[in-house]
């Protein structure tokens, strides 16, 4: 991965897509993809697609289907 410090070029540019404003770092889920910024990209505009997408589930919905998932998957993110 590259430090958060050393995002340069292209990764600069997709920081402000990526960074959690709360504690104003990349989460290692999004940083594991700083050695290829096209998958970080493609990977954020999957979770954008994904939390965002449709009209018939509100934001809410959708992060308690991602959380029920993460639960049953044993995922600790």
């Amino acid at each position: 991965m590259v430090d958060d410090e050393e995002w340069d070029g292209d990764l600069a540019a997709l920081r402000p897509r990526v960074v959690d404003r709360g504690t104003d770092r990349v989460d290692e889920i999004m940083a594991i993809h700083s050695l290829n910024p096209q998958a970080l990209a493609a990977h954020d505009a999957l979770y954008g697609s994904a939390m965002r997408g449709t009209a018939s589930l509100r934001r809410v919905e959708r992060e308690l289907i991602a959380l029920v998932v993460s639960v049953v998957n044993d995922c600790h993110y």
